[in-house]
């Protein structure tokens, strides 16, 4: 018999807890929080197009180091990312009709046709083809980092979004230092 009760119980606890809300006592979150997620994933599955390229074929050592630490950076907060998302039983990529990412500054994506000509040219002129699309890709992840520091509610999410900041403006840092020279 109690066994049974303990059964029953467990089964209820796992059926309530199909709802979207944070458990009792957890911080909550808010759109922005999830906005910032759901677009740092989509951010970093574009700009890890450039990067992989660039790690493999910048002729720049500088350039491909930057790569590798923006590729390991990114692994890490894409299963940050994802782990929160889910944890909030939120979808990991934002319903495009349902206008979710309206009104967040139309940042410019990487489109296939930027990739397109990084992947068609070499040497100096890839170099400065990556250092062009990567500082315009960062610049637009400090942005979104930004709105989640500004907008944001749960404490984890914005943590995240100063440290992605901060890292990114100090790549930013790196590459216009590579752009600067001849």
């Amino acid at each position: 018999m109690v066994r049974e009760l303990v059964a029953a119980a467990l089964a209820l606890l796992l059926v309530s807890g199909c709802d979207a809300q944070p458990e009792a006592g957890a911080p909550p979150f808010n759109d922005t929080d999830v906005m910032f997620l759901q677009m740092g994933l989509t951010q970093i599955d574009e700009g890890d197009q450039v990067a992989a390229l660039a790690e493999q074929r910048a002729a720049d050592p500088r350039l491909r180091s930057l790569a590798t630490e923006l590729r390991a950076q990114w692994r890490e907060e894409s299963a940050t990312m994802r782990g929160r998302l889910q944890d909030w039983k939120q979808p990991l990529e934002a319903d495009p009709s349902a206008g979710a990412h309206a009104g967040h500054g139309d940042l410019h994506n990487l489109r296939p046709s930027d990739i397109g000509e990084l992947s068609d040219t070499r040497g100096k002129a890839f170099d400065r083809t990556a250092v062009t699309l990567l500082l315009g890709h960062l610049g637009n992840c400090v942005e979104t980092a930004r709105m989640e520091s500004a907008g944001g509610a749960h404490p984890d999410a914005r943590a995240l979004g100063a440290n992605v900041a901060s890292r990114r403006l100090s790549q930013i840092q790196s590459l216009l230092k590579l752009a600067a020279e001849p």
